[in-house]
């Protein structure tokens, strides 16, 4: 009889609107006290009144349901989670511990309820800076599962960023090749500079992520637009016009267009939250429309209303893009650009901007998309707000030591590169290392890595974060700057050279590790580029020990704030509305680049068994050579088509030829 009556209650209640549901259920919990079953209309109360946003009534509904019933565990991670929100974290943690190690059953729910547990353990240990719990909560979920793929991206995640080498070390019951086939695309440019892979993986993420759609737009149904007379309708999306690296690079772009020639449209897709920099962009801008509460079928309808003619991706496979949107294709032309740095791998980016650093002639088989340049790939705000930079004393380091810096964030350091500086810091007593801070246990990590090195790790001087124009005036402070491989420096590069801080990088083969080549080129000391890492090695000590060349190189950044190429916003947004208009006449002539994606499965599995972890970089023949070995291995036990990358004829038509 229980059962029927709260059985008819839930049937009932599916079919109301859901405040009328919500009386429903509090009528029947009020006249049934000692039901048995009462547990079970507690929780479903309490998920209809979190659907309604009435979080503490909800938590009170859940706690209602946890009292009645304590071996019935979804309401403990409901009740962790209130507890977080009011900022009870040990409370929150004991719920979610509580779940994680109860005796459950093993079925799918019982371990559905302990992952479950465990990634809300890991997501707020991670928040606290607790790496190395977190990291071996989300190990144990991937051995239950290892088909996680948001677990396993994350897990990767805090490796890099708790600099915990080597990186790949497998649950139980996978293996390498798995761990970098379904890591985050970031994750994989951090690891490795080898262009081919990163590509193959990137195709594999859009695959997966953007699979083609049901309904979606063709070349051919925008006949009647190519036809539009007027203004061309450029259209930028992105998450990240606010206080991020992208906004603070893009402050001073949009104001720069040719309002006669373009009508510019912004799409944000970001956070529903205020702040300067976000405010300054909407200004500058004819048309912001925010998207961020609109599915894609709204987005795209509100994209092909307003007519876009060309796209610009600022995400790309970075948080918070909308790929699935762009699969529907809501413009005729879609580019890549500054976001995500490198190719898309996808079926409709027809364009990836760069510059001859990041993507030298006879390169563009690396990219998906046909590559266009920039005179430099990056923009830049000259009006950005720095605030004087303080003595040396007050940001703790040594008025005398010789500074060098990398404030690149910790994903970002390599073991190959720890050891460079290591070596640099042996060979120039009284030098220090300032890094950006990243956590107690990468802190800790590096220090310990520093000791075995037989460096004091008092060396290692690890700055906090501040607000950006604090914490862009501290480089200043710094001597030289030291890059890292095989993900630079970025926009981090170009806020160290507008400070005059000079930077050593070494050029390598993949776009996310040419990048800061790139600017510290366009800033006017390409005197800087290194050939390879012992030479990167070398000049540091070199000018650790006579300096004089850092102060003309500084002098010459300073004097070349507002003529340097790496600074001209505005000639940038002219040469970029000439690609525009190149791109445009593309389209209308029948010209758009359809991206060639062929083999890149194959690719990805080829790749993903090279050894990666703790490589060193290769040059781009040694890199061509190992992947045209392996092509023809994969081609000997199963014939491979044709691509226009590294595998241009099969070894048929090479016989027959």
């Amino acid at each position: 009889m229980h059962q029927a009556r709260i059985a008819d209650l839930i049937a009932a209640a599916q079919s109301m609107p859901p405040a009328h549901a919500i009386t429903a259920y509090r009528g029947w919990i009020a006249a049934r006290g000692d039901d048995p079953l009462l547990y079970a209309a507690a929780f479903n109360l309490a998920v209809l009144l979190e659907r309604e946003g009435l979080h503490e009534e909800a938590a009170e509904a859940h706690r209602l349901a946890a009292q009645r019933n304590p071996g019935f565990l979804p309401p403990f991670i409901s009740i962790g989670l209130a507890h977080e929100r009011r900022g009870e974290v040990v409370q929150a943690l004991e719920h979610w511990h509580y779940v994680a190690n109860a005796l459950q059953a093993v079925t799918r729910d019982g371990i559905a309820n302990r992952a479950g547990a465990m990634k809300q353990m890991a997501r707020l240990q991670e928040d606290l800076g607790a790496f190395a719990q977190a990291e071996d909560g989300l190990r144990q979920l991937l051995e239950i599962d290892p088909t996680q793929r948001d677990v396993l991206q994350r897990w990767l995640s805090l490796r890099q960023r708790r600099c915990a080498w080597p990186l790949l070390e497998p649950p139980a019951g996978m293996t390498k090749a798995a761990l970098l086939r379904d890591a985050a695309p970031l994750t994989l440019a951090n690891m490795t500079e080898d262009a081919m892979l990163l590509l193959a993986h990137a195709a594999a993420c859009t695959r997966r992520e953007a699979p083609m759609p049901p309904d979606f737009h063709v070349t051919a149904d925008f006949a009647a637009q190519f036809q539009r007379a007027g203004r061309r309708r450029i259209g930028y999306l992105s998450s990240d016009l606010r206080d991020h690296a992208v906004g603070h690079l893009t402050a001073d772009l949009f104001r720069h267009h040719d309002r006669e020639a373009f009508e510019i449209f912004v799409y944000d897709c970001g956070m529903a939250r205020e702040d300067a920099t976000k405010a300054r962009i909407r200004a500058s801008v004819e048309h912001w429309r925010d998207i961020i509460a609109m599915d894609d079928d709204a987005a795209l309808r509100l994209m092909r209303d307003d007519g876009i003619d060309i796209l610009v991706d600022l995400n790309g496979h970075t948080r918070g893009g909308r790929l699935g949107l762009l699969a529907r294709r809501p413009a005729p032309v879609i580019v890549n650009w500054l976001g995500f740095a490198g190719t898309m791998g996808s079926p409709f980016h027809h364009y990836i901007i760069a510059d001859d650093m990041i993507i030298p002639p006879g390169r563009e088989h690396s990219c998906s998309e046909a590559v266009r340049r920039l005179p430099c790939y990056q923009p830049n705000d000259r009006h950005r707000l720095v605030n004087a930079t303080p003595p040396r004393g007050a940001l703790g380091l040594p008025e005398d030591a010789f500074v060098f810096c990398c404030f690149n964030g910790m994903q970002k350091i390599t073991q190959f590169v720890f050891d460079r500086w290591m070596a640099i810091l042996r060979a120039t007593p009284g030098s220090v290392l300032w890094l950006i801070q990243g956590g107690a246990e990468a802190e800790a990590a590096l220090r310990g890595h520093a000791t075995v090195a037989g460096i004091d790790p008092a060396r290692l001087i690890f700055a906090p974060p501040l607000r950006n124009a604090d914490h862009v005036a501290r480089y200043g402070a710094a001597d030289l700057f030291l890059d890292t491989w095989p993900y630079g420096a970025h926009t981090t590069a170009s806020d160290c050279l507008w400070m005059g801080t000079p930077i050593l990088t070494v050029p390598g083969q993949s776009f996310a590790s040419r990048v800061c080549g790139s600017l510290v080129k366009a800033a006017g000391i390409g005197d800087f580029l290194c050939r390879d890492w012992d030479d990167y090695a070398r000049r540091a000590i070199t000018l650790a020990a006579n300096p004089a060349p850092l102060a003309e190189a500084r002098a010459r950044l300073l004097a070349g704030r507002m003529t340097s190429v790496l600074f001209d916003t505005e000639a940038l947004v002219r040469a970029l509305e000439g690609l525009f208009r190149g791109m445009w006449r593309d389209a209308t002539g029948g010209r758009l680049p359809r991206p060639d994606l062929a083999n890149l499965a194959e690719y990805l599995e080829i790749g993903a068994a090279f050894p990666l972890d703790g490589a060193a970089p290769a040059d781009a023949a040694a890199l061509a050579a190992r992947w045209r070995d392996a092509l023809a291995r994969r081609d000997a036990f199963s014939p491979l088509g044709a691509d226009q990358r590294l595998w241009p004829r099969t070894a048929t038509q090479a016989e027959a030829a």
